[in-house]
């Protein structure tokens, strides 16, 4: 049985002294759920994951970080590599955001390599793909998606998949207040699923957990997660507001 995900992406906001407020407040809120089957994951900033780990401690939420570079090290000023993560504790990285594509100019080939090094590493990836909305308009978004998928993890072996967690974001719907409908969702996650069972069998198809991206909140967590196909969210905005972050923790 795949596990259900609710991860929040902080991007650049918080410092320490917020970020150990908001996890405060989340853990103690959480305390009381039957959350056998969910994992909660948090992704705030680099400077302040230290003090997330530290803040999490015996309670059911992670910490992952919002990227990392390609290199084992080097020459490379303000970069942060996997071996730093995993030196503080860090176990999981999201890659491939679609703000890491606008605005940082990441390609599929980039990608796909800090995809490689994070697995080298013993790192958990939470791999962002998506359409832009020209694609989905001219009803590319399945070939957009499909080509994304190929060219970032068709190199890898089926056994990278038990440290893989695939996230689909609508970038038309990230921050925008757009939502894909459910059975957007649902179409999407589905096409993915089956993508990953031809490459590499119905076995990993049916164990990877599929997240959904895009404008998540409080008032449709709930039907976007009773589809079928997905397992949980990847949460933007929502996740920086404690009650609403727990609120869609409920609802899945």
């Amino acid at each position: 049985m795949r596990k259900k995900i609710v991860a929040g992406n902080w991007k650049m906001n918080n410092g320490i002294e917020e970020t150990e407020k908001l996890i405060h407040a989340v853990t103690n809120s959480i305390a009381s759920l039957n959350l056998e089957n969910v994992r909660v994951i948090v992704a705030p900033s680099f400077v302040s994951l230290t003090t997330a780990i530290e803040s999490v401690k015996n309670s059911h939420v992670e910490v992952a970080a919002q990227n990392m570079h390609q290199a084992k090290n080097g020459a490379f000023t303000g970069e942060i590599s996997a071996e730093m993560l995993v030196s503080i504790g860090v176990k999981t990285v999201i890659l491939g955001h679609s703000e890491r594509r606008q605005y940082f100019g990441e390609n599929d080939e980039l990608i796909a390599r800090k995809i490689d090094a994070a697995l080298a590493n013993n790192l958990e990836v939470i791999f962002c793909f998506g359409e832009l909305l020209e694609e989905r308009k001219l009803d590319n978004h399945l070939l957009e998606v499909g080509s994304q998928l190929k060219n970032t993890l068709f190199h890898l072996k089926p056994e990278d998949f038990k440290n893989i967690i695939l996230a689909y974001e609508p970038v038309w719907a990230i921050g925008t207040g757009e939502t894909a409908t459910p059975e957007q969702a649902q179409e999407m996650h589905a096409f993915v699923r089956n993508v990953i069972a031809k490459k590499f069998g119905k076995e990993i198809a049916d164990s990877v957990s599929i997240l959904y991206g895009g404008s998540v909140k409080p008032s449709n967590a709930e039907e976007i997660f009773s589809k079928e196909d997905v397992d949980g969210g990847l949460i933007g905005g929502a996740s920086l507001v404690a009650v609403d972050f727990v609120a869609i923790i409920e609802a899945i």
